[in-house]
């Protein structure tokens, strides 16, 4: 592993660790209003500062933090899961490789953001009203987060099958009559297991910033839900007079995005090592 991946690799593992233990430490609840202390500077009660409302900012970063990585996390594994399906289907049978590579490159080819948009305004109400607001949304942000970016993990994974395919044990599987699906639990999914490694640990990346534009253009969480897209959504509006407000979890998104995305290709090159420079 790289100096430059030890580091990502413990900056990850710190903002991780800040988010799920610090709303414990930390005495100040995220949606604790205190109208008397608005819009303070940092002080030593509010490192952050506190923002219109006077709720601390420290503890809505730490809260934003959880609701965003809990974002990624289950988008990654929604679009790992479809990926992988139409990856490997596409690799072990012939007549399934064309129509699922060409739904793959109908996806690739569709706008995201405009299509993410319109899922949310046409679902938003619905899975509100079936499981409450906060879970629906997150429901609806995760699955439609996740049915949109499987299209890199499809394609990296059928090539990988169709080699495989061809190699020995496959020819050995196939002559003792292994089913087609015993054969990818047992043989192929275990040797593409570090491409499914990369794509996903890229794939946290992109639903961590496919949440945080949703958020930013107000069609993510509501304002009681803090994510780091919505506190820098609401961090806008003050961004003249408290431009920390926008600054931290605009930082916090660029950190945990660039520690993921550094990992991932460290991954890819011992995955890979001919690959690596």
């Amino acid at each position: 592993m790289t100096r430059g991946a030890r580091i990502a690799l413990w900056g990850l593992s710190l903002i991780t660790l800040a988010v799920l233990l610090g709303p414990l430490l930390w005495p100040l609840e995220a949606g604790a209003m205190n109208l008397t202390a608005r819009n303070q500077g940092s002080s030593f009660a509010h490192p952050l500062g506190t923002d219109q409302l006077g709720r601390d900012m420290l503890a809505r970063l730490l809260a934003g933090g959880r609701a965003s990585l809990a974002v990624g996390l289950a988008a990654m594994s929604v679009s790992v899961v479809i990926g992988a399906a139409v990856g490997v289907a596409a690799g072990m049978v012939r007549w399934l490789d064309g129509p699922l590579m060409r739904l793959t490159d109908l996806f690739l080819a569709l706008p995201l953001l405009p299509l993410l948009l319109i899922a949310v305004m046409l679902f938003r109400a619905p899975l509100s009203a079936a499981f409450g607001p906060e879970m629906g949304l997150f429901i609806l942000i995760v699955g439609a987060i996740g049915a949109t970016s499987w299209m890199g993990t499809a394609r990296i994974l059928r090539g990988d099958v169709m080699a495989l395919m061809g190699r020995d044990f496959i020819t050995a599987a196939r002559a003792g009559g292994t089913r087609a699906p015993a054969m990818a639990t047992r043989h192929i999914l275990p040797n593409v297991a570090s491409a499914l490694t990369v794509s996903a640990s890229l794939g946290i990346a992109t639903a961590i910033l496919a949440e945080s534009a949703l958020s930013f253009l107000g069609l993510g969480f509501p304002p009681d839900f803090p994510t780091w897209g919505r506190l820098l959504f609401d961090g806008t509006e003050s961004l003249a007079s408290h431009p920390g407000r926008a600054l931290w979890p605009g930082a916090m998104i660029t950190a945990v995005v660039l520690c993921v995305t550094v990992l991932g290709d460290s991954l890819r090159d011992l995955a890979d090592p001919r690959g690596a420079p």
